[in-house]
């Protein structure tokens, strides 16, 4: 079923590119000056393919490198899961992509070029209706997750049945869920599933006495109006990740061609720079130096 998503998503980003670029016959000649050819592959647009976890910090780091570079032209191709971006790249649609887990081996295929690019804490909240409850024990976050609890009340909160958002198993947020509390417990039947973050982010904010986990940078940038739970009495901060306390961290990294053109290159050069460090961190990422 992977494969075919994939395959899907590749199709979509043919067709709209297709119907965007028609290239030139191979043996046309280019009759635009010799310093206007230079001007456009300076200014050659930038084909961003993020994956849904990766599409936040990708967006922050294009608004300030255009805010630096006015003439430069990046645009973003449909999201999809990391190995669909990933596949993205290796066939030239796009330059640049945003994973959730690095590259192994056989994706690179000797042809791409990794870098991790930032950590990203995530948390789980609850929706604003949700009062008294401010922390969870394992046991209890997965006794949410499996159905075994059902009904906030039995936390110190409210009498209202819980409201579960899922994600899919190969998400990194629900890796990272069953990493570190949920173990290998079937998830209730009841949950409601979510294939994007930002859908579970937007339903959350929509849903009483809904509960989920996504970034945290997303719920920082965007001041969600959500409750931030502590997780066996230890918040999701910086200071507590940093100390060592907090562990439920995904790591970010982008994915480009080992030969990325001019422009490309310059994008990346941004990304790890000192300016691109402190959009990362200003904004609730921990960039990798």
């Amino acid at each position: 079923m992977k494969a075919i998503a994939i395959l899907t998503t590749i199709g979509m980003m043919l067709l709209g590119l297709s119907s965007c670029n028609s290239a030139p016959p191979s043996n046309s000649v280019d009759p635009t000056p010799a310093n206007e050819q230079v001007e456009a592959t300076s200014q050659a647009t930038i084909k961003i393919a993020p994956s849904s976890s990766t599409s936040t910090v990708l967006k922050l780091l294009v608004e300030a490198y255009q805010a630096q570079n006015p003439a430069a032209k990046l645009e973003f191709i449909v999201p999809s899961q990391s190995e669909g971006s990933i596949v993205a790249v290796k066939n030239n649609l796009a330059d640049l992509a945003g994973t959730s887990h690095q590259v192994t081996p056989e994706e690179a295929n000797g042809q791409l070029q990794y870098h991790e690019l930032a950590k990203d804490l995530l948390l789980v909240a609850t929706h604003s209706s949700v009062t008294g409850v401010t922390n969870l024990t394992t046991a209890q976050l997965r006794a949410i997750y499996k159905g075994d609890i059902t009904n906030w009340k039995e936390l110190g909160g409210p009498d209202a049945t819980i409201v579960v958002l899922d994600r899919p198993e190969d998400e990194s947020a629900k890796r990272l869920l069953r990493q570190y509390y949920l173990d290998q417990d079937p998830t209730t039947s009841d949950a409601i599933l979510l294939s994007k973050e930002t859908e579970l982010i937007q339903t959350l904010q929509d849903t009483s006495y809904a509960i989920g986990a996504f970034s945290l940078a997303y719920s920082v940038i965007n001041q969600l109006p959500v409750n931030r739970l502590s997780l066996n009495g230890v918040a999701p901060t910086l200071a507590n990740f940093n100390q060592g306390d907090y562990l439920m961290v995904r790591q970010m990294g982008i994915v480009w061609n080992k030969t990325p053109s001019d422009a490309t290159q310059a994008f990346i050069d941004f990304i790890f720079s000192p300016e691109g460090s402190q959009v990362l961190q200003k904004n609730g990422f921990v960039p990798i130096s």
